[in-house]
């Protein structure tokens, strides 16, 4: 069930700490790489500074909100490097109960970039490319799974990119998918862009990839 947080007193008071401040949901995607200082980095020293004071209680609540408190969750855990959250994003990720989330979830896989995380966004892929009628998250999905396979020298995504294979169908059967581009390497470049915006900028010294390969 999705909560309303003006339903509910304990998400409503999350939501005006975490999620509304500047309007925070609307930035939290591609609009970070537009950001340029001093407001970039206001945002990135506040979004990690959140980042490491939201609880895990607080942010399984927000994920039980609308997209703007679950988009807002995915980049607080992306940020805090909150791996124990992988099952639960990947499951919101399958089950696309809202809108305007897929990125963030994709972003926040990709950031953890494990073959566990390759597997969850491979799941959504094998449900949804099955699915042209559904202009979901496809791309942005296979541009995440990309990126893993580069850095673990994986081939998740090879599977579905062959010949006659799922990606080649949906992208001739998709009705929004009229110019018959592949979409892939914008999405790859926007997921790198912002898996470097969470190592650089936001996450801690601890555990980054090395340079270059986000």
């Amino acid at each position: 069930m999705i909560r309303n947080p003006h339903d509910d007193a304990e998400l409503l008071a999350l939501v005006r700490r975490y999620v509304t401040p500047e309007r925070r949901y609307l930035k939290l995607g591609g609009g970070l790489l537009r950001m340029q200082s001093p407001e970039c980095d206001r945002f990135k020293r506040d979004l990690r500074e959140d980042a490491g004071l939201i609880t895990a209680d607080e942010i399984a609540k927000l994920l039980e909100g609308g997209w703007r408190e679950r988009r807002t969750a995915a980049w607080l855990v992306a940020v805090s490097r909150r791996t124990d959250f992988r099952e639960r994003l990947g499951e919101l990720l399958l089950a696309s109960e809202v809108c305007c989330t897929g990125l963030a979830y994709s972003v926040t896989l990709a950031s953890f970039g494990t073959a566990r995380d390759a597997d969850l966004l491979a799941a959504y892929l094998d449900r949804y490319l099955r699915r042209p009628d559904l202009g979901y998250d496809q791309t942005v999905v296979m541009g995440a799974l990309q990126f893993i396979d580069l850095n673990l020298k994986g081939g998740q995504a090879d599977r579905f990119r062959q010949p006659g294979g799922l990606w080649e169908q949906w992208l001739q059967d998709a009705p929004h998918m009229q110019d018959d581009s592949d979409p892939t390497p914008s999405s790859l470049s926007l997921i790198r862009r912002l898996c470097a915006f969470i190592d650089e900028g936001c996450g801690s010294s601890e555990g980054k990839r090395p340079v270059g390969r986000c």
